[in-house]
């Protein structure tokens, strides 16, 4: 998982905003860091962070019986990730059983509380919080359920035994006790954002096609268009914690469409899970026939499980449909940051890294402009059959 630490929180919005228009290059401006603790609910609690809370605690209590203990076990061990609503709905143990309800309204209303539709299914998930503790789980130890905290950088997550009681678990290091972890199943919910994220740029008119008379001066612009692909990746954070899961990283590229109206396009980049790690994908960053100009930026983000896909959407719509195309540029940051009340998110996505002015013809390595990244890039015509 690439972790972000606090101060990296709640840049997104302002950052992705920041295109280049009428070919014009101006200096960046610093936005304001908003503090990740304020994204909460007035009690300091989100309410996706809440209905995770309650199933941790009746997940717990559930445990006493040893035959459904056996079967979470068994399951933990078989595989990364359980998804509870489906082990909940096909035990034949009565906890289990009794579970299936709560587990089964409890997704429902997270998917509510992301902007997710109800067809979006089953999102909590449990896992073996880390890989050492496994030969106790088969020393036959009940274990504790806890949820990831929300903040990278907590000192402590709040575990539950089978008596419900709470006890506070050291983050510092990995302890002894087996653990479950309660959280939700970010890969699931990342796809069906993005999709709540295109279709709300589309209906706003922030995804429009490209002119058919598009560049024109181009000659080979009939048999296809130019690209930019990236070739290499890696992002540079060391402050992983081990009771998180692994990342599901997107990037948004920003700039003027065909139509001179703002345009906002998401690349979801599943590879890119570890810091540390030079990732190769070969993969489409910008089709360069849906811009007007010839310079884009590009924003990359970690999805956190309190994501509101709705509200953020509607957040980056209502903003860019305030943009014109006046052939300079225009410093968005802090106007934007102000106009996004705090409480439209349950729990923001977390700022990774953003790269101002990429080119048509940029090539080689690109270093991001917080220092967390880089990235190798070079011109790439896609022909049309």
């Amino acid at each position: 998982m690439v972790s972000r630490s606090r101060k990296r929180r709640g840049l997104l919005i302002g950052v992705l905003l920041s295109a280049v228009v009428g070919g014009t290059v101006q200096p960046a401006i610093a936005a304001p860091v908003r503090d990740a603790g304020k994204q909460a609910t007035p009690s300091g609690r989100s309410p996706v962070r809440s209905a995770e809370q309650e199933i941790a605690r009746a997940l717990s209590a559930s445990l006493a019986d040893p035959w459904w203990r056996e079967q979470v076990r068994a399951a933990a061990l078989g595989t990364r990730n359980v998804d509870l609503q489906a082990l909940t709905g096909g035990t034949a143990a009565a906890e289990g059983r009794n579970l299936f309800a709560s587990v089964s309204a409890a997704d429902r209303r997270i998917a509510g509380l992301k902007g997710l539709p109800a067809s979006t299914g089953s999102l909590l998930r449990v896992r073996l919080a880390a890989s050492s503790m496994r030969s106790h789980l088969n020393a036959g130890v009940t274990p504790w359920i806890a949820v990831a905290a929300a903040d990278d950088d907590a000192g402590s997550i709040t575990a539950y035994d089978r008596q419900g009681r709470a006890h506070s678990v050291d983050t510092a290091r990995v302890p002894d006790r087996p653990l479950y972890i309660l959280d939700i199943d970010v890969t699931k919910a990342h796809r069906a954002g993005l999709k709540v994220l295109r279709k709300a740029f589309a209906d706003k008119g922030l995804t429009s096609l490209p002119s058919k008379t598009a560049n024109s001066a181009d000659s080979a612009s009939a048999a296809g268009w130019w690209a930019t692909k990236v070739t290499a990746v890696e992002v540079d954070d060391d402050q992983e914690p081990w009771f998180k899961g692994a990342a599901e990283m997107f990037s948004l590229v920003t700039g003027f469409g065909q139509d001179g109206t703002a345009r906002v396009d998401s690349v979801d980049m599943p590879y890119l899970d570890y810091d540390g790690t030079v990732y190769y994908p070969n993969q489409i960053l910008v089709n360069w026939s849906n811009y007007k100009y010839n310079l884009a930026d590009v924003v990359m983000m970690e999805d956190d499980d309190g994501t509101n896909y709705r509200a953020l959407a509607q957040a980056i719509t209502t903003a860019l449909l305030t943009v014109t195309d006046q052939g300079a540029y225009i410093p968005l940051v802090n106007a934007v940051l102000s106009a996004i009340p705090d409480s439209w998110f349950t729990d923001d996505p977390d700022y990774v890294e953003s790269w101002y002015t990429l080119a048509r013809n940029a090539s080689g390595r690109l270093n991001g402009a917080s220092g967390n990244g880089w990235m190798t890039v070079e011109p790439y015509f896609v022909e049309e059959f």
